[in-house]
């Protein structure tokens, strides 16, 4: 991978920004059928809701759990099934429970294919920051997150591309406490997707902005070209 190579980017100029339910539907999409998979706190659980039918993807929960399914509704809700953010969820046929610890061995083991995360930051390198901004009174809610960056073989995120001040989450270089080093594969935002790595980030699809109008915005060389 590089920064000023020919990839094709894709540009869907014909639309605006993607939903977080648009951006969910994008992750699902790219799941491997049969993988097993971790879905973050927040935006990440909604992948859970996209998934398609038959597609064989295995959801594990941090709180102990394999076979979850989508998220419940009506009478579906069951208090006592719940995934790691504590929202109500259904569960699939097959589905099986076990302790917090065991649950933690599967993540750290390297027993999931994919793990699908939230962000305050990611580097072009590949740099996770998800769990601390350094602000005042702001409560460090690390989790499992390290255990999940660390031990998932393909780690993906999922957020917005600008913080609510305007600034970007893709940088250069952290610069707050990081999860892991060198962890992230592929990050999906509301306006773009991006492969990153050594090489650093490559753009391969646009959502209402173009490839120039990014490169105009981020402190990030970007490789791709307009396809």
């Amino acid at each position: 991978m590089t920064t000023t190579g020919t990839r094709p980017c894709v540009e869907h100029l014909d639309r605006g920004p993607l939903s977080k339910a648009e951006m969910a539907a994008l992750v699902a999409r790219d799941i491997p059928d049969g993988a097993y998979v971790n879905l973050g706190i927040g935006q990440p659980t909604l992948v859970a809701d996209h998934l398609a039918p038959g597609s064989g993807v295995v959801l594990h929960t941090e709180n102990g759990m394999l076979g979850m399914g989508p998220a419940a509704v009506g009478d579906e809700v069951d208090s006592d099934l719940t995934n790691a953010g504590k929202v109500p969820v259904t569960e699939l046929p097959g589905a099986s429970y076990f302790h917090h610890a065991d649950s933690f061995a599967m993540m750290r083991g390297g027993h999931l294919d994919v793990c699908v995360l939230g962000a305050f930051q990611v580097s072009a390198s590949g740099d996770l920051a998800n769990w601390h901004t350094g602000a005042a009174g702001a409560i460090p809610a690390v989790g499992g997150a390290m255990d999940l960056a660390i031990g998932a073989k393909q780690v993906l995120v999922m957020m917005t591309l600008f913080a609510k001040d305007g600034s970007p989450k893709l940088v250069p270089t952290c610069t707050y406490p990081l999860t892991g080093v060198g962890c992230v594969d592929r990050v999906y935002t509301d306006v773009a997707v991006f492969e990153v790595g050594a090489g650093g980030a490559v753009v391969t699809e646009t959502f209402g902005v173009s490839l120039d109008e990014l490169r105009a915005r981020l402190d990030v060389p970007l490789g791709g070209a307009p396809g």
